[in-house]
């Protein structure tokens, strides 16, 4: 078989070609191109797991352009945030979606594909899978999200760059082409999307799920797919071990080299579980964030260090533990976790959460935790106020932005609570000043945030705990919640 008839992305039954894929983003970059879309510029991609993700991506790149990722869930008023904060000039959204993309400059699905079916493709420059530029927002703790902005990559050192640069691959034994890739998650997330093009970029083939993450209908494709590594997320582990036995049994996990999983925290006894079912050597986990990976553990090292997050990731970087003074702590001694950066970053308009972040040339996403004598992470507390449910970063005050604006509402504070299957759910605790319900409540914030970042429970007390500065201790309302949780708060 020519190289061009292998097979790059599929997503259900539709499969493209390397061919396809290629003809697809040379006429995908001409449409952006018509567009007025050049160097600088920026576009927002707002499509559920598709293709089109990937050769918009291509597309943007080669014409010196960025992609801003956009969860299609979003309500108008986050997308608008995203699109003026971002600078997008151009967004592409799904028809579903159109309620909330139909202010900005855009183009529907079906817009885009009867604009590609008319252009004439651009002339090619070299393989465009993966190697994307990409303009991503970060999961900080402060009210909206943050871009996260890097000097630019010389395009000379772009094109030589190995899409197994930092060594994961290699490590996880993937590193040839030919490998299949999963991707559970949606590709308007980093994990999903920076690894999606990692596994292009390496030659792999790459498997999409297009809806919600569906427990079976994972492992079938799997099954089908001939699967060897995933990228994934601790809810997903929680799912695929609610499934029947007889449900799991009928399904050939023998392909599956390596399972990735980060973005929140994973319960011992599930990862225990997870790796009973998949092959032994199968899971690996990375500790870090859209900022930058800190460390890794793989399976081995995992069961000598049961609860560890691993040791400084990429290999030749380095974890340190840090008291309030910018000092070093020796091993066993709790404090907040940095690493030196592989390649320095800025928020975009908050430089005083760069402040927060950088000590030198190490940066922090916000955890405790304590290096034991060989040198593995075990995190003991929480971001401060930050909630991840089903690996998604939802902020606090985003959501309270949005109680406050309720007439009921004296005052309200949002916290994660625990939830066996996403790992916290959001919790709302408000100070009444008027009669209203749970209900009202929670249909309330449904009307202006995505669902998913929106309080799944509402709690009502007569005042809320504040400090002496006036500062709700969110510590102390958490607290009652967590107990027995086996968690810190």
């Amino acid at each position: 078989m020519a190289e061009s008839d292998e097979v790059v992305l599929v997503l259900g039954e539709q499969r493209l070609t390397r061919a396809q894929f290629q003809d697809r983003a040379l006429r995908a970059q001409a449409v952006l191109a018509g567009k007025g879309i050049a160097k600088g510029d920026r576009i927002g991609v707002a499509l559920r797991n598709r293709p089109q993700v990937f050769e918009l991506l291509a597309a943007a790149t080669a014409l010196g352009a960025t992609t801003v990722p956009i969860a299609w869930r979003l309500k108008r008023e986050e997308v608008a945030y995203l699109v003026a904060d971002s600078g997008a000039k151009l967004v592409f959204y799904d028809a579903d979606s159109a309620a909330q993309m139909h202010d900005f400059p855009g183009m529907s699905l079906e817009q885009y594909e009867a604009a590609l079916g008319q252009a004439n493709p651009a002339a090619r420059s070299g393989d465009m899978l993966g190697n994307y530029d990409m303009f991503l927002y970060s999961s900080g703790t402060t009210g909206k999200p943050k871009a996260i902005e890097r000097d630019p990559i010389p395009a000379e050192v772009m094109a030589r760059a190995s899409p197994s640069r930092n060594g994961l691959l290699d490590m996880l034994g993937i590193e040839a082409p030919g490998e299949v890739h999963l991707i559970c998650g949606p590709l308007y997330h980093s994990q999903p999307i920076g690894f999606g093009g990692m596994a292009l970029g390496a030659g792999h083939k790459v498997v999409m799920m297009e809806g919600g993450f569906d427990a079976e209908a994972c492992l079938a494709a799997i099954d089908k797919e001939k699967v060897s590594w995933i990228t994934c997320v601790p809810t997903h582990f929680v799912r695929i071990l609610a499934l029947p036995a007889e449900v799991r049994a009928k399904y050939d996990m023998s392909s599956v080299k390596a399972i990735l999983h980060s973005a929140a925290p994973c319960p011992r006894d599930v990862k225990a579980a997870i790796m009973e079912y998949f092959p032994p050597q199968a899971i690996w986990e990375v500790y870090g964030g859209t900022e930058g990976a800190m460390t890794m553990i793989g399976p081995d090292e995992w069961r000598r260090k049961p609860g560890s997050v691993g040791r400084p990731f990429p290999p030749g970087s380095e974890v340190v533990i840090m008291n309030e003074a910018g000092e070093h702590l020796p091993a066993g001694e709790t404090g907040l976790v940095y690493a030196r950066a592989v390649m320095k970053f800025r928020y975009k308009g908050a430089s005083e959460l760069d402040s927060d972040t950088w000590s030198g040339d190490y940066f922090t996403l916000g955890d405790m935790g304590y290096l034991d004598e060989d040198g593995y992470l075990f995190l003991t507390d929480r971001k401060k106020d930050m909630v991840i449910s089903g690996g998604a970063n939802i902020y606090p005050a985003e959501v309270e932005a949005v109680l406050f604006n309720h007439p009921a509402v004296g005052d309200a504070a949002v916290i994660g609570v625990p939830n066996a299957e996403f790992g916290e759910s959001v919790k709302a605790i408000v100070e009444p000043r008027a009669p209203v319900t749970e209900g009202e409540i929670i249909a309330f914030c449904r009307e202006h945030l995505a669902h998913y970042k929106c309080p799944a429970s509402v709690d009502f007390v007569e005042m809320l705990p504040r400090d002496p500065s006036g500062k709700i201790r969110k510590r102390d309302l958490r607290e009652p919640y967590w107990q027995g949780a086996g968690r810190t708060i």
